[in-house]
C-alpha cells in the first residue's frame, strides 16, 4: 500500500537530507604526497601539474589542445574575447546564467533561441532562424550533460560563416551519438569542474580545441593578455587554473569512467521505475550523457501536481531537488532589456516543468528507490496534496 506523504502527516521517508548533488573525490596516498611536494616547492601556479592535466585531458577527449582556466565562465569569456567578433551571440535561453553573462561581458548581445522540450537542449531550427548578418557567434549547450545536436548547429555555422562554440559545462566525459568525445565537435568547447560536475577540481574550467592558434591566444588571454614584456595586446585577465586544482584533476581524471558508469546505472534505475508514473517524462538523451543532472518533466495535468508542488512534497520527505533553469535567461532581471525575437514555447515548458532529482555516483540504489517511492506516493495522493499546498509557494534555487 502506498505510504502517506509527510505533507499529509506521514513520517518523513528519510532520517537525513538527501542532497541533489555531491562530489565524488578519491583520496589517494600519492595525491597527498604530491600536495606536500607542491607546497614545499612554492610553485602554486604556472607549474607542472596544470600542464600535465591539460595534456591528459587533450588525450582523453581526442583533441590537439586543452587550455585550463579558473572557471567555465572565464573560459567562455576568454574564448569570446579572443574571437574578436562583435554583434549577436545566438544561444538558448534555457541554460545557466553564466552562458549569457559571458556573452555580455565580451560585449556581445544575446539572442535567445528556443529549446526542445523533450531533449532540453537548444532547438537547431530555432537557432538557425536567428543567425543573420549581425551574428558574431553561435553557442550550443549540452544541457544536463546530454549532447545537443552539434551536427545541425555546425551545419548552420558553416553555411553562414559564423563561429560555432559549445558551452559544455555539464558534459565532460559524455560522448556524441557517433561515439566521439564531447569536446571535439566545435571550434572550441568549454567545460566546468565545479563540485556539482562528475569531474571536479573544486573550481576550474577547460577549453578544448583543435585550433593551434586559438589555443595559443587563450593561453595569453588567461595571463592578462600579456605576450611578454608587459605590453598587453588586449585586455585579458587572470584566468589561470591553480596548481592544486590541476593536481586534483590529474588524480580524478583516470577515475572518471567508473564515476560515469555508476551515474548511468543509477540514472537507468530512476528512468525505468519512473517510466510507469503518469504525468512524468524523462529527458530524451543523445549519445552517452554524463547525467550531470537527472531530470524529470512534470505535466501537472497528468501527474496531478505542478512541478513546484512536487518539489515541496519531496522536501518534506528530506529529499532535495532543483528547478533548473527557472526563470530562463530572457526572463531574468539582468536580461529584461533584451526581449526574445521569436516565440520560446519549448523554453516556457521546460522552465515550468523540469525538476532535477538527487544523483551522485556514491549514492546507493536504496536512495534512488526512496526518491522514486516518494514520487509514487505524491502521485497517489495528488488530490489531497494539491489542496494542502495550494496556498504554499515553493522555494526557488539558483545554483547550477
Amino acid at each position: 500500500m502506498t505510504r502517506t506523504p509527510a505533507v499529509l502527516g506521514g513520517a518523513p521517508l528519510r532520517d537525513t537530507e538527501l542532497p541533489v548533488a555531491r562530489p565524488t573525490m578519491h583520496r589517494e596516498p600519492a595525491l597527498l604526497d604530491d600536495i606536500d611536494e607542491m607546497i614545499a616547492s612554492g610553485m602554486l601556479t604556472n607549474g607542472r601539474h596544470v600542464a600535465r592535466f591539460e595534456r591528459d585531458v587533450a588525450d582523453f577527449v581526442g583533441v590537439g589542445h586543452t587550455v585550463a582556466v579558473s572557471s567555465c565562465t572565464t573560459g567562455l569569456l576568454l574564448l569570446l574575447t579572443v574571437l574578436g567578433r562583435r554583434g549577436d551571440a545566438v544561444l538558448p535561453s534555457f541554460t545557466f546564467m553564466a552562458t549569457g553573462h559571458a556573452a555580455r561581458w565580451a560585449g556581445l548581445t544575446p539572442v535567445w533561441a528556443d529549446s526542445d522540450p523533450t531533449t532540453c537542449t537548444v532547438d537547431p531550427a530555432s537557432a538557425s532562424a536567428l543567425v543573420g548578418q549581425d551574428t558574431a557567434v553561435l553557442v550550443g549547450v549540452h544541457t544536463f550533460g546530454s549532447p545537443c545536436d552539434t551536427a545541425a548547429l555546425a551545419a548552420t555555422a558553416t553555411a553562414t560563416g559564423v563561429p560555432f562554440i559549445v558551452d559544455s559545462a555539464h558534459a565532460f566525459g559524455a560522448r556524441y551519438p557517433d561515439g566521439t568525445a564531447v569536446g571535439s565537435h566545435a571550434l572550441a568547447e568549454v567545460f566546468s569542474l565545479t563540485p556539482t560536475k562528475p569531474l571536479s577540481t573544486g573550481e576550474g574550467g577547460l577549453v578544448t580545441t583543435d585550433d593551434t592558434d586559438l589555443a595559443a591566444e587563450l593561453r595569453v588571454a588567461r595571463e592578462y593578455g600579456n605576450f611578454g614584456g608587459y605590453d598587453s595586446r588586449y585586455p585579458g585577465l587572470n584566468g589561470r587554473m591553480p596548481e592544486f586544482a590541476g593536481l586534483l584533476g590529474r588524480y580524478q581524471l583516470p577515475r572518471l569512467p567508473e564515476v560515469l558508469a555508476r551515474r548511468r546505472e543509477l540514472a537507468a534505475r530512476y528512468r525505468e521505475r519512473l517510466s510507469a508514473v503518469s504525468g512524468l517524462s524523462v529527458q530524451r538523451i543523445a549519445g552517452e550523457p554524463t547525467f550531470k543532472d537527472l531530470v524529470v518533466l512534470v505535466d501537472a495535468n497528468g501527474f496531478g501536481l505542478h512541478r513546484d508542488e512536487l518539489a515541496s512534497v519531496l522536501r518534506a520527505e528530506r529529499i532535495t531537488t532543483r528547478s533548473y533553469f527557472d526563470p530562463p535567461l530572457h526572463a531574468q532581471r539582468a536580461y529584461r532589456d533584451i526581449p526574445p525575437v521569436q516565440a520560446l514555447d519549448g523554453t516556457a515548458i521546460l522552465a515550468a516543468s523540469a525538476l532535477t532529482l538527487p544523483l551522485f555516483s556514491h549514492m546507493s540504489e536504496s536512495d534512488v528507490d526512496q526518491v522514486c517511492e516518494a514520487i509514487e506516493s505524491a502521485a497517489a495522493y495528488a488530490g489531497p496534496l494539491a489542496a494542502r499546498l495550494r496556498d504554499a509557494g515553493p522555494q526557488k534555487e539558483i545554483s547550477a
